[in-house]
């Protein structure tokens, strides 16, 4: 008799125990990027790998989340009530830690495929054991590294009468992962298991994600592990984002399909479509002073637009960014997705207006020989599912059957036809997605709007496979490539990324000499998925420099010894300064192109080296139109407008406070004049301990408990918030 699955335990150290003599005390563990991780089983299993140095334990993932970590005692004194009020109870990552500390015990291998950006260039462990690998061969990847345990955070419920469980928040790799380990293991006869953890915080989500019980070989459950999600706070938007967000949403086609991703600029890009949707008289006027349109004018009108959204947009994204629920909310996600390559086929081709169900389905389902002549149960039930019939019609053997009237199965019959369209049709279209989308992590408020979401509303979110969402091609398992093409009209996928060269090359992940900065991720396969579909495009994005003063660098460069994104797949490219666009260009078009949307402080010294290379002519003169491209420029222009709060620096909301976020920005500014000028900064500093405290600064000092200092120290760090704060222009 099989062993019953899964096996449920309410003891972590219990399954712990279980797990390491299932595995015989080596454990290759594969677990899901950022919040899909079971933190608890995972500790729970590192800690013992801590104590006994006889088990082997890997861990092969992504994204180790932890809560920032201060390294001086102002940053304590900002981050610590914040960490405390943020993350409170969350379970955090034993492992993770260590990580940091680079304190790993020597039988304990960290192996990750994408890192947070810059978090591990010094950790000569992370760098040496990391995995590049395109997302959508992860789970391939990972297995093929000997994964033994799968594991993931999971939420319960009761679906239709019967338990369900859901891998949430990250169906990206959950199940294929599985299913590739237990193929394997077949062939190999070696012991695997599938373990799950149940957090009942996170939100069920629908679609792919969701699973039978035992689909699970062992599930942790209990009251002591429903605690806090792992958040990640908002983002303030500079300037300079909100201004790629203007340029990015130009691009957006309207009954079109979007990717975007996390982050300050992802949120600068949906503010940017909102502002083109709900305040498009001061967008189309913004996007006239900055000469956006002006310079791209065929590209946008004929690739996106800048009107506001009829038909609305439709995700298909890698992760489910919490900006695009923001744009749900807006109302501009009203395009919908059907995963029935005949449902798909007759809303593409207009016979479903506002996905309204009228005579004219059926007619164009049995043109299309989608449905039988005679209606089969098959036939019915689809038809059912879909809401093309109304959910109290029945069907029987030879009939349909809608109250006290019946109606022959004969389509042909056309007055039997008319009648049955008459009395039996649905008003509009079910089980349309606003969104596939692979993964998500976000702030708490995300979390709770979706937990807060009718079960209607949750179920127009699928939750899916990397392998569904990031590719279109083999994966029938989920849905055809014709039903990608057509789900994936006029598709934009939006990518950043920290350079691209004058040639078009794009530099994502890493640094010219070999270290990693974060990881290929999906970037590469949706680069690939825009070359394939007819009408996409793919847009690279970056900010077009880093740093200040003497440490400022443009990021479009000559050449860069490292590249993510080849020039061969070049694209479309935005900085705050436009839109370049490159695809089928040659090399003078496309290196004259990416200097249009430089600073204007690095045009002429890109210039003179494409000239030297001769890749430009030597008679060239770069249009004066693109010589502004200079910060206080942009500015001065979106000025106005912030102060109409049509660009506030947290648009979408913060878990930070009003003193929160004027603190941070001046301990930014106070920093930033440090590496300007080190000697007069200081000397403003020094200067604040012959003056007295402004009445003004006082509740930024409480907030910092340095009101009142009690050592040289604790002065010195209250001067430098006054200095902040005044150089800020806050007090």
């Amino acid at each position: 008799m099989s062993e019953k699955k899964p096996q449920i335990f309410t003891d972590v150290d219990v399954m712990a125990d279980f797990i390491y003599d299932k595995m015989n005390n080596e454990i290759i563990l594969g677990t899901q990027l950022a919040l899909g991780k079971p933190n608890f089983i995972l500790n729970a299993l590192y800690n013992r790998a801590k104590r006994d140095p006889n088990v082997k334990f890997k861990i092969i993932t992504a994204l180790s989340p932890l809560p920032p970590k201060w390294g001086s005692d102002l940053e304590r004194r900002m981050l610590e009530p914040i960490v405390d009020r943020i993350w409170g109870d969350c379970e955090l990552l034993e492992y993770a830690k260590d990580v940091q500390s680079q304190t790993l015990p020597d039988n304990v291998i960290i192996s990750e495929f994408f890192y947070k950006a810059g978090a591990y260039l010094s950790n000569t462990h992370m760098q040496q054991n990391y995995i590049s690998s395109n997302y959508t061969h992860a789970a391939r990847d990972i297995v093929d590294n000997g994964m033994n345990v799968a594991a993931a955070l999971i939420a319960a419920q009761d679906v239709d009468g019967s338990l369900k469980y859901s891998v949430s928040s990250n169906a990206d790799t959950a199940m294929d992962a599985v299913n590739l380990m237990k193929a394997r293991a077949l062939k190999d006869k070696k012991p695997t298991l599938a373990i799950g953890e149940i957090n009942n915080n996170l939100p069920f989500m629908y679609g792919d994600a969701v699973s039978d019980p035992d689909f699970f070989d062992a599930v942790l459950e209990g009251a002591n592990f429903q605690k806090t999600l792992f958040s990640v706070p908002k983002e303030a938007i500079s300037t300079q984002d909100f201004m790629i967000g203007i340029n990015a949403s130009t691009l957006i086609k309207d009954d079109g399909t979007m990717q975007i991703g996390i982050g300050s600029i992802g949120d600068a890009i949906a503010h940017g479509i909102i502002t083109r949707d709900k305040n498009n008289d001061d967008y189309k006027k913004l996007i006239q002073e900055t000469k956006v349109y002006e310079k791209s004018k065929e590209l946008i009108d004929e690739w996106g637009g800048i009107d506001k959204f009829d038909k609305g947009i439709y995700g298909s994204s890698e992760m489910l960014v919490d900006s695009f629920f923001d744009l749900y909310k807006a109302g501009i996600m009203r395009r919908r997705a059907f995963d029935d390559i005949d449902i798909q086929k007759i809303v593409s081709q207009g016979v479903t207006p506002k996905y309204k169900v009228s005579a004219k389905v059926i007619d164009a389902l049995l043109e299309n020989k989608a449905i039988n002549t005679i209606l089969t149960s098959k036939d019915f039930y689809k038809l059912k599912d879909y809401g093309i019939f109304k959910d109290e019609v029945l069907f029987e053997s030879d009939k349909i059957i809608n109250g006290s009237k019946s109606y022959s199965l004969d389509l042909s019959d056309e007055k039997n036809k008319k009648e049955i369209c008459d009395n039996c049709l649905g008003d509009t279209l079910k089980k349309g997605f606003w969104i596939h989308g692979g993964f998500f992590i976000g702030p708490q408020k995300f979390y709770d709007s979706l937990n807060n979401l009718s079960e209607e509303e949750r179920g127009l979110i699928n939750m899916t496979s990397v392998l569904n969402v990031n590719q279109l091609y083999g994966n029938n398992d989920y849905s055809s490539e014709d039903l990608k093409v057509l789900q994936r009209k006029n598709a934009r996928f939006l990518n950043t990324g920290l350079m691209v060269t004058l040639s078009g090359a794009a530099i994502s992940d890493g640094l010219e000499n070999g270290k990693v900065l974060s990881g290929v991720g999906g970037q590469y396969d949706f680069v690939a998925q825009s070359h394939a579909l007819e009408d996409a495009r793919g847009v690279i994005i970056i900010r077009s420099t880093r740093g200040s003063g003497d440490s400022l660098q443009s990021n479009v460069v000559c050449n860069y010894g490292h590249t993510t994104i080849p020039r061969h797949l070049r694209d479309l490219v935005v900085t705050e300064y436009g839109v370049a666009n490159l695809r089928g260009k040659s090399d003078v078009d496309i290196m004259i192109e990416m200097i249009k949307i430089a600073d204007s402080r690095f045009q002429d010294q890109l210039l003179e080296i494409g000239k030297k290379a001769g890749k430009i002519p030597k008679d060239y003169v770069l249009p004066e139109m693109y010589k502004n491209n200079f910060p206080e420029v942009l500015e001065a222009i979106i000025k106005p407008y912030k102060e109409k709060g049509l660009f506030p620096t947290f648009p979408f909301g913060t878990d930070f406070t009003d003193q929160e976020i004027v603190l941070g920005r001046s301990l930014r500014g106070v920093k930033a004049a440090l590496g300007e000028s080190k000697l007069s900064t200081l000397a403003k500093i020094i200067g604040k301990f012959f003056s007295s405290i402004p009445e003004n600064a006082k509740p930024y000092l409480e907030r910092m408990d340095l009101a009142e200092p009690k050592n040289f120290k604790e002065k010195f760090n209250q001067k430098v918030i006054i200095t902040a704060l005044e150089i800020d222009g806050t007090i």
